[in-house]
């Protein structure tokens, strides 16, 4: 079993072999077996409970002996897999993934169970994580390894499919199945032994030699399996990837065999145990000896009578807990249909294409969508195996664990949105928790748009397990034992190592939200340095968004944020200083981004506490901006805007502007830059224009007044401008453009009428609204 390294790697396909000599079986026992197949586990199963072998051999990693008892433990379910990292660089680590249907975990639990002794006798992790990655790339095919032809990998039981004539873009799956997962009772392991021969056959035809890291896997393999004969005798079995028979039946010597080995660069590493997925054992997830259904497969081992008919329930129970008609009817024409098409098919009974086929046809109505929930909640699959408490861990990890049992939060591999209520002593925890998790690079939990927005009570978490993060916390194990204080560490080394002021304001925000106030004055400190040093009014800008989020909404969780407020306060005055200048002579390009950077600060000032709001001064900037000719169009747009919203001027002092910019001896693509700054993006502008007919008649006088050369040029900042309004607000905007001024003057509406509506109320439309409102607002509404 060959491990994945950062992403689940190899598990080579098996056969199975008994030598014989005259009637007498011959000692060693060899199975050579493929990864993760039930007919393989049972046949191996079989096997050994017809020899009864004093010591079973597993292809795994030698170090692995001294975990071999936890298997054994009743808390212990799969899948799991082994991991091993190295000490140094946790990040350098492989996995051995095994389900309850692998051959070498029911090879592990009948030695277990029999009181047989288990050895692994794969090349030890030691020298498979320190080897040049071209030398192992981690990956295997599905045979238990591969030759190589003309640089490229040989897939065994792709090439055996192929001489056996089986076609089509699954041929291999097909034609192990039919050969050994759907076989009925009889002799279980018969058609491994020509298996084993055959995959002798592809040797010959391939070459001897295969992969170079199977050759040096080989030589190690056959050195252990002469030390267990030497202690054991011939009461010795072998687990390994078919592919592999052939060479530890080779006559070597074991001077030739060390040969290979000598000099084989080692790092120091640790194993343990570590919960694996099904969905993490399917090919489309990277694995080379990933399987397409191990949802599919886990049911052959567990099913071994009636398959169909068991599979077929399983999936009328899945659609009909989503809300779709399945009858009994249903499930034995399904039945029914598999066999049929089975049979048409020359299959000796349905496999997976034919039930899926089945499963569309009649219980999903021809359709693919119920169709891919069976995909991925059945034939795939979300099983989230466990390893018992007292398995090895790094510290890390073993506060982790204790954290989430007290608060509740059990690792799960199907994702599950997590509403949290800050105001809750264990919510805030578990938000605590999560945060500091993100901040170590463990992103076990990702924040969602919940119920509520921003600044709320209320966090939203998408959470999904994945087993790769048991590496990332391995990783992170370098920075500290807890949770907590492998969090402030962190943070306090990513504050010393920012050059970007916006990169700790967001850090100091991350502290917040984490509850790390012992890494806080460290960030602090650096946040002040760096934004006394710092004169670019873009960094400033950027950096006080994060600030204004920490200052308004960080006391939900009772954290102090006095020395923030004095950083937010002095990087909201340079910025008023600086931001004038700052905004002249820009082009195009650098217009838009700081209109971006306005608009942030903008929103920033307005979650600023009082003592640290310079409105005032805020204000006067605007001002400044939206009167300056130096200054591009789309800013003094939008500063006019600003001020129209937050009250500071008037519509009546808004038109002057408008006008102004919009005159004949603007250039059009600047007057066209101001209106996408004054009435673009989603700011509202399209209702505004609809309810001031004033405003929206200087723009329509405008853009009639522009030659027919310019035209083409403010086109596409026009198109972007309006393009983003509602689709009712374009259809008013243009009904009122239709229909022209009105008779008492652009903007101006008729006494007692709104501009762009009929001056008198149409009390039959009016009271045809009245019982919405009363649904609304659960009252009696009166016209």
């Amino acid at each position: 079993m060959t491990p994945t390294t950062t992403a689940p790697g190899p598990a080579p396909g098996r056969g199975a072999i008994r030598a014989r000599d005259g009637g007498r079986r011959r000692r060693p026992l060899l199975l050579g077996v493929r990864h993760h197949g039930p007919g393989s586990a049972r046949a191996v199963r079989a096997a050994l409970e017809a020899e009864k072998p004093a010591v079973v051999l597993v292809e795994g990693p030698a170090e692995a002996d001294a975990l071999v008892a936890l298997a054994g433990d009743p808390s212990m379910r799969p899948p799991v897999a082994l991991l091993a990292h190295a000490v140094d660089d946790p990040g350098r680590a492989a996995f051995w993934p095994m389900a309850e249907f692998s051959p070498e975990w029911v090879a592990i639990r009948w030695a277990l169970d029999r009181g047989a002794a288990v050895r692994f006798v794969d090349l030890p992790a030691a020298h498979t994580l320190a080897a040049d990655p071209t030398w192992d790339d981690g990956e295997e095919a599905d045979g238990g390894g591969g030759a190589e032809a003309d640089g490229l990998r040989i897939d065994p039981l792709a090439e055996l499919a192929r001489t056996a004539g089986t076609t089509g873009h699954n041929a291999a799956e097909q034609w192990w199945e039919d050969v050994v997962e759907l076989r009925g009772d009889g002799d279980p392991t018969a058609p491994f032994e020509a298996l084993a021969e055959a995959m002798g056959a592809l040797r010959e035809a391939y070459g001897h030699g295969g992969h170079p890291r199977d050759l040096v896997r080989e030589a190690y393999m056959r050195l252990q399996l002469r030390a267990a004969h030497k202690e054991f005798g011939d009461e010795v079995a072998v687990v390994c990837g078919a592919w592999h028979v052939p060479a530890l039946t080779r006559k070597t010597t074991v001077a030739a065999d060390r040969a290979l080995l000598k000099g084989l660069p080692k790092v120091k590493t640790e194993l343990t145990w570590v919960p694996w997925t099904h969905r993490r054992l399917a090919r489309r997830s990277g694995y080379g000896a990933g399987i397409d259904a191990p949802g599919w497969y886990g049911h052959l081992f567990t099913a071994p009578d009636r398959p169909v008919e068991r599979w077929m329930t399983k999936v009328a129970g899945l659609l009909r807990a989503e809300d779709h008609l399945v009858s009994t009817a249903h499930v034995i024409e399904a039945v029914r249909l598999a066999e049929t098409l089975a049979a048409l098919r020359g299959r000796p009974h349905p496999g997976l294409d034919e039930t899926t086929d089945a499963v569309r046809a009649v219980l999903c109505e021809g359709s693919e969508v119920p169709l891919d929930l069976v995909r991925d909640r059945l034939v795939v699959g979300d099983v989230l195996g466990e390893v018992p408490a007292g398995a090895p861990a790094v510290p890390l990890q073993r506060d982790l664990s204790r954290l989430q049992r007290s608060l509740r939060l059990k690792p799960e591999a199907q994702e599950r949105e997590l509403d949290l209520d800050l105001r809750k002593e264990t919510d805030g925890a578990r938000s605590r928790l999560l945060h500091r998790l993100r901040l170590l690079g463990v992103d076990w939990g990702t924040p969602a748009a919940g119920r509520a927005g921003t600044g709320t009570f209320r966090e939203t978490w998408r959470l999904r397990w994945e087993p790769e993060l048991h590496v990332q916390v391995a990783e992170a194990g370098v920075w500290g034992t807890t949770v907590e204080a492998a969090a402030t560490a962190k943070a306090e080394s990513r504050a010393l190592a920012a050059t970007a002021l916006a990169d700790i304001t967001a850090l100091a925000e991350q502290c917040l939200l984490a509850g790390l106030a012992d890494a806080l004055p460290v960030v602090m400190r650096a946040l002040a340095d760096r934004a006394a040093l710092d004169t670019d009014v873009t960094h400033l800008a950027q950096a006080l968004p994060a600030l204004a989020r920490s200052l308004r909404y960080g006391d939900v969780r009772g954290t102090d944020t006095a020395a923030l407020a004095e950083v937010a306060a002095g990087l909201a005055e340079r910025i008023c200083v600086g931001l004038p200048p700052a905004c002249t002579g820009l082009d195009a390009d650098a217009a838009t981004a700081m209109r971006d950077r306005i608009d942030e600060v903008h929103q920033a000032l307005v979650l600023l506490p009082d003592t640290a709001r310079p409105a005032d001064r805020w204000a006067g900037v605007l001002h400044r901006l939206a009167r300056r000719d130096r200054v591009p169009g789309v800013l003094r747009g939008r500063a006019a805007r600003l001020l129209l919203d937050e009250g500071r001027i008037t519509e009546d002092e808004a038109a002057p502007l408008m006008s102004r910019a919009l005159s004949p001896g603007a250039p059009p693509q600047d007057a066209a830059a101001w209106i996408e700054g004054f009435a673009g993006g989603a700011s509202g502008g399209g209702l505004l224009l609809v309810h001031d007919e004033r405003l929206l008649g200087l723009i329509d006088t405008w853009l009639t007044s522009v030659p027919p050369a310019a035209f083409t040029d403010v086109l596409p900042l026009l198109r972007r401008t309006f393009s983003a309004y509602e689709p009712g607000v374009r259809r008013t905007l243009g009904e009122l453009v239709a229909r022209g001024p009105r008779s008492d003057g652009p903007g101006r509406a008729a006494p007692g009428g709104v501009p762009g509506f009929a001056a008198a109320l149409d009390r039959e439309r009016a009271d045809a609204v009245l019982p919405l409102l009363r649904l609304i607002l659960g009252t009696e509404v009166t016209a």
